[in-house]
């Protein structure tokens, strides 16, 4: 774990930590839903929010704008490890993932479509859409309840040479548990090797390393306000490949262009400031000197502190009873499953989850509730539940703020 000098640094960098802007004094998991913004986010926005200048012009001021944006696409090719290909900016992280199925859909040759019962609705909803439209059959791979995800075992018996496009999810942000898209990658290339990979990395970003040069995919999405930055945009990385392909753009202008209109020169900044604290962050947790190494690094530390909150949360510390020895109470993916990445979904015998959910805002920390609906009814419809607290924490979160959340649900639990 970080050390308490080291956490209360990093805490000092985010707005809002132990308060919310609305309500007052409170303890943040729900990270999952947004994780909490760099104060040097909130600085950028403002700053060239108040820039009247465009792109493109014949300007200092224009040039400048120009230098933001070509900082901001190196510096996110850098935590990805993007090999070649763009970077580009969109509506959300849900739209890019809309436009790189409908293009790999719409735009390569004949084959399925293969996915898989884990994935949140922004790839599962866009790849069956665009195979329905494209005449393509759709592949859905069913995901492992217990565990609550998915391997290149559970891809490997529905894989076919003629695959066109296959999606996979890099972390549920219903189970929060990871999946590794390495493996399941090679395990469709080996197959099919001319199949375009997009990969959902929304919920991942914030919990673990990226490694695109490794995962030999096509397409990767993020969506920043879950990444430390703000709400308003959505970051794809495109494959030359993928990019290459007929796809929406303007009449006459450059074929290799994916961001229709004018993008926000400031949501562009945000990102190299998030990647300027994740750069920090890799100088306090080691001693590499390459810019790569200190993001693996801080990637490594962030997980590894995460991890051990969850196994606090569901096993207890100190005299505080973790949540797996709460009667009747169940963890979606099982208390002790490797997978998970900075999050804990839970539901108790006999007890509604909005009850808990009230309970625990009454008390000053804020969780969420997830229900059987289009967002996670793939994962709580073969259970049998209507829904389940989600527990969603980041790298900023202490272990402070676990007891105090144990502490709580003992109240709620002995009530």
């Amino acid at each position: 774990m970080f050390t308490p000098d080291l956490l209360t640094s990093i805490r000092d960098r985010f707005a809002h930590v132990d308060a919310c802007p609305i309500t007052g004094p409170r303890l943040f998991f729900e990270n999952a839903g947004g994780a909490l913004t760099l104060k040097s986010v909130v600085d950028t926005t403002a700053n060239f929010a108040a820039i009247p200048d465009n792109q493109g012009r014949n300007n200092a001021a224009s040039a400048h704008l120009m230098q933001v944006i070509a900082k901001a696409r190196a510096d996110t090719a850098l935590l990805l490890n993007a090999p070649g290909g763009q970077v580009v900016l969109g509506e959300s992280g849900t739209e890019m993932l809309y436009r790189m199925i409908r293009t790999a859909c719409m735009g390569t040759g004949p084959g399925p479509v293969i996915g898989t019962t884990l994935e949140h609705p922004a790839s599962r909803s866009a790849a069956r859409l665009w195979a329905e439209r494209a005449g393509r059959d759709y592949i859905a791979v069913p995901h492992d309840d217990a565990t609550g995800t998915v391997t290149a075992d559970h891809y490997r018996p529905h894989l076919r040479p003629d695959l066109a496009v296959a999606t996979i999810i890099h972390t549920s942000p219903v189970t929060g548990m990871g999946v590794d898209i390495d493996a399941i990658a090679a395990e469709i290339r080996a197959v099919a090797p001319d199949c375009l990979i997009i990969v959902d990395g929304i919920q991942h970003a914030a919990h673990g390393g990226i490694d695109l040069s490794a995962a030999g995919i096509d397409g990767y999405a993020v969506s920043p306000y879950k990444m430390f930055s703000r709400h308003g945009y959505g970051v794809a990385w495109i494959s030359d490949r993928l990019g290459a392909l007929p796809h929406e753009a303007l009449i006459g202008g450059p074929a290799e262009n994916w961001e229709l209109g004018t993008r926000d020169t400031g949501a562009y900044a945000t990102l190299s400031d998030v990647v300027q604290y994740l750069d920090w962050l890799g100088t306090q947790v080691s001693d590499a000197e390459a810019p790569r190494a200190r993001l693996t690094a801080a990637a490594k530390a962030i997980h590894d502190h995460e991890t051990a909150l969850c196994d606090a949360m569901i096993h207890g510390t100190g005299n505080h009873a973790g949540l797996a020895s709460l009667p009747g109470l169940h963890i979606l993916g099982g208390p002790d499953n490797p997978a998970r990445e900075g999050l804990v979904g839970f539901w108790i015998d006999d007890m509604p989850s909005a009850d808990i959910v009230s309970g625990l805002e009454d008390r000053g920390v804020r969780v969420h509730i997830r229900k059987a609906d289009h967002y996670s009814g793939n994962i709580l419809d073969p259970l049998g539940r209507p829904d389940c607290v989600r527990v969603s924490l980041a790298h900023y979160n202490s272990m402070d703020e676990v007891t105090r959340m144990l502490d709580a649900m003992a109240e709620i639990t002995r009530d």
